[in-house]
């Protein structure tokens, strides 16, 4: 690249940066030139060519680092909410269109891709793994365009990427499979600014514009949160370019015209279905009011930010209190204190303007999550995986202030980012393990139903029957059981070998919801028990509730061939195969009782 094409491409922050420092000049005192030259050389400046090698090889170990962090996480198990997605749905449809129907076509495209290679979760874990190495490279290139006009800028940049790397708090969004939905969205994200900071122009050409163009799409398309990436070129463009102006914001019209479409049209899709009753978010959302919300993420704000600093009593199911009011758990003090923290990054936006950007990006990002739109649990963790670049950039603008040895600034900040590594991979061990990773959530939020019933299933798949029964019963002391909590368990008290304790507590969820799901499996439980008659009564019963249930008669059809009825049990084999053809037990139990009947004859 030419001299005078690299110095168009910084123009917008180098007149940025140097805004504060042709303010003070005065005639007789030296100019920034002069001391810029006076001054030692700053953290973050390049070294030279003949030691790219050493770059490289830095990179590398980065990577194996951040590799063994993740290692025992690579091979987890499917946990939370993976049990309700198509990869770890039994019986789901196979065919591509039945995986992308949804909100996210693009996420399940992906997953779809995974499960066509393997069914087992470690490619799937080896792919948010790949994202995540990704962003964190995206990371280091968009540091390095914005925090110095010189684009050979190393130390700072790739402190930000190791941080984002290795970082304790991004483990939700990597070692838990459905967390792809940040990692993913994220990067093609992170793709589309990289992609719009790098180009030749101040002006957006056609070409860039259709590139981010795309880029956004394929992130809308993977999770909505990135509706706000025209924001974000909205911001960037009035601090960079060419700095504190709207003057390239006009020139950018080959961007921004498409994409004030395209995001318009995606917030109203997402608008529409935000508008309906939903379980997990929405405006129709049974737990709290969209101003509670609000009142409630002024608070959780905070806690983000001590997650970032300070990353312990960490959960992927965290208990938090809701706001009512605001004044109820001092919401208003967390409102004050935003505010006041907005009014200082814009106050002081010329005199440190890369640490009053990152800030304001940071709470860019945050807001599509933790503002307005009403999410049942109020803190997640993988929230933060975007909104992180934010709080990186005010960082390594602080640092980039600092006058000392350049040596020993790489080692303390090589030290910090193995020190951030090792909670990181304590973090990665409770992920490879179902009740290691409940077990610490359950000590961190007690109060949590949600938590101890994950707990106790954990206990359930394992074996560990008794201890999945008391743990059921604390979810029940926390909050009042549901039909999925006692159905739930209900099958621990029959896998310990106790069928009444086991019927009471199905025919106590069947009180609540009457259902031919939950009927069937009380006829299961006397089935085991070969209580024949009982059995066959409660299956007439889910029989009535709904006829069109497959496993009615698959179920039936195993207590008619244990009672020794043959040709009843293939009957309703074939009739439970005609209303789900897809029911691989009866295929394999109808073809078990023909070959008896065969026999026979």
């Amino acid at each position: 690249m030419s001299k005078t094409r690299a110095i168009s491409e910084a123009r917008g922050i180098a007149e940025a940066r140097s805004g504060a420092r042709r303010k003070g000049r005065t005639k007789g005192k030296p100019g920034a030139a002069e001391k810029a030259a006076a001054e030692p050389r700053r953290p973050g400046s390049s070294g030279t060519p003949g030691t790219r090698w050493l770059v490289y090889l830095a990179a590398a170990a980065l990577a194996y680092l951040a590799y063994l962090v993740y290692a025992p996480a690579l091979s987890g198990p499917f946990v939370f909410d993976d049990i309700s997605l198509p990869y770890d749905t039994p019986g789901f449809p196979g065919a591509l269109s039945a995986w992308v129907r949804g909100v996210r076509p693009l996420l399940m495209f992906s997953y779809w891709i995974n499960y066509q290679v393997s069914h087992a979760p470690d490619g799937f874990h080896a792919v948010n793994f790949l994202c995540h190495l990704l962003n964190s490279l995206l990371i280091f290139f968009i540091a390095r365009k914005l925090l110095r006009p010189d684009p050979s800028a190393g130390l700072l940049p790739a402190f930000a990427a190791a941080v984002f790397l290795l970082h304790p708090v991004q483990t939700e969004a990597v070692s838990y499979v459905a967390g792809r939905s940040e990692c993913l969205s994220v990067l093609f994200f992170l793709a589309a600014f990289a992609v719009y900071l790098y180009r030749r122009t101040p002006a957006v050409s056609w070409k860039i514009a259709l590139a981010v163009l795309v880029l956004f799409a394929a992130a809308v398309a993977t999770k909505e949160h990135t509706l706000v990436l025209p924001a974000l070129l909205l911001l960037t463009d009035y601090y960079w370019n060419p700095g504190f102006s709207f003057a390239g914001i006009k020139r950018n019209w080959r961007l921004y015209v498409p994409i004030a479409l395209g995001a318009a049209a995606g917030m109203a899709f997402v608008a529409r279905i935000l508008a309906y009753t939903g379980s997990t978010a929405g405006f129709g959302l049974k737990d709290f009011t969209w101003y509670q919300y609000f009142f409630t993420e002024c608070r959780a704000f905070f806690v983000y930010l001590r997650l970032l600093v300070l990353p312990f009593g960490q959960s992927p199911d965290w208990e938090y209190t809701v706001s009512r009011n605001i004044l109820d758990h001092g919401a208003i003090f967390g409102l004050a204190a935003i505010l006041a923290l907005v009014a200082a990054a814009i106050y002081f936006r010329r005199r440190h303007p890369l640490a009053s950007y990152g800030f304001l990006v940071y709470v860019l990002l945050m807001a599509p999550t933790s503002s307005f739109v009403p999410i049942k649990d109020p803190v997640a963790e993988r929230r933060l995986y975007l909104p992180m670049i934010g709080m990186l950039l005010v960082v390594i603008a602080l640092l980039a202030r600092l006058r000392v040895d350049r040596r020993k600034l790489a080692a303390a900040l090589c030290g910090i980012a193995v020190a951030l590594s090792i909670p990181t991979y304590r973090r990665n061990q409770l992920w490879a393990n179902e009740i290691d990773l409940w077990e610490d959530a359950a000590r961190n939020s007690p109060g949590k139903q949600r938590v101890q019933s994950q707990l106790a299933h954990a206990y359930f798949t394992s074996g560990r029957c008794r201890d999945a029964i008391a743990r059921y019963a604390e979810a029940a002391r926390v909050a009042p059981a549901d039909f999925g909590l006692l159905v739930d368990w209900g099958f621990a008290y029959d896998c310990a070998g106790q069928p009444d304790a086991a019927v009471a507590k199905l025919q106590e969820a069947a009180r609540l919801d009457p259902t031919a799901y939950v009927y069937s499996q009380i006829a299961m439980v006397y089935a085991k028990r070969s209580r024949w008659q009982e059995a066959f009564d409660a299956l007439a019963l889910a029989e009535k509730l709904n006829p069109n249930y497959d496993m009615i008669y698959d179920n039936r059809g195993g207590v008619r061939a244990r009672t020794n009825d043959l040709a009843g049990a293939a009957a309703d084999y074939r009739h439970a195969l005609a209303l789900n053809p897809a029911n691989l037990h009866a295929r394999q139990m109808l073809d078990i009782v023909q070959r008896q009947l065969n026999s026979r004859q």
